[in-house]
């Protein structure tokens, strides 16, 4: 996918989200993390858009934590949250692609890396203003979803932080059914797990299903679509694989 096609995302994910939230009220309990209220989905996710908009827009080379989040609430509270989007959506937009700044997945460019990133971001955390809203959640397309497992799976847990190890050397098979090449390979060791495209040998277990529904079930947002051989290997996904 294309970086433009990326941003173009994000701009109509945030504008859901907002919608979604108001709807729902800042009080309303998110289903899908139990610990929040929207509220503090807005908090969060606004951060978050302030955040990376800094490292583009101010092109910081070195990391730096994210702010604050607001005491803010009510209408005031999205107001801020529609703001910090756009000057995001805007920032994103207006760069240039050669834009040097810090990033911490392997990307073809800082820009590109971003407008993935929050993309994705995103586009969870819209499905979790949704289900405190309840009612259908928007449909989500297949192949930016297999994009964003490949992300999950290639980006996230390749790194030192991800806590989904098994003494034992396990293989999880990860396929998107509605997807044409959409299949990798996971293997667990006590190691950070390392993943690969394709059907590379046997799989201890396999999780399969349409590939927007496997996106967020690997984000731990829905239950796992289909399981096959050792449910064990996928218990172990969803007891660790949480990203902090």
């Amino acid at each position: 996918m294309e970086t433009a096609e990326f941003i173009r995302i994000l701009d109509r994910e945030g504008q859901l989200l907002a919608s979604a939230a108001e709807e729902a009220g800042v009080d309303a309990k998110v289903p899908t993390c139990p610990q929040w209220q929207v509220r503090d989905l807005l908090r969060h996710t606004g951060t978050v858009h302030r955040w990376a908009t800094a490292f583009v827009a101010e092109e910081q080379a070195d990391f730096r934590p994210m702010d604050e989040e607001p005491d803010l609430d009510g209408d005031e509270l999205l107001a801020w949250f529609r703001t910090g989007h756009r000057l995001l959506v805007d920032t994103l937009g207006s760069a240039a692609p050669d834009v040097r700044c810090w990033h911490f997945l392997p990307a073809p460019a800082p820009l590109a890396f971003w407008a993935r990133r929050q993309a994705h971001e995103t586009t969870v955390h819209r499905f979790d203003a949704e289900a405190a809203r309840g009612g259908t959640p928007t449909e989500i397309g297949r192949d930016f979803a297999a994009d964003g497992i490949d992300e999950l799976l290639r980006g996230f847990h390749a790194r030192a932080k991800s806590r989904v190890r098994s003494a034992e050397p396990r293989v999880l098979r990860v396929r998107a059914s509605d997807t044409d090449g959409a299949v990798w390979t996971v293997r667990l060791t006590g190691e950070p797990p390392v993943t690969e495209r394709g059907e590379a040998g046997d799989a201890d277990c396999e999780v399969s299903g349409p590939a927007a529904r496997l996106y967020l079930a690997l984000w731990n947002r829905l239950p796992l679509p289909q399981v096959t051989g050792d449910a064990s290997v996928a218990a172990l996904w969803r007891e660790k694989s949480a990203v902090g």
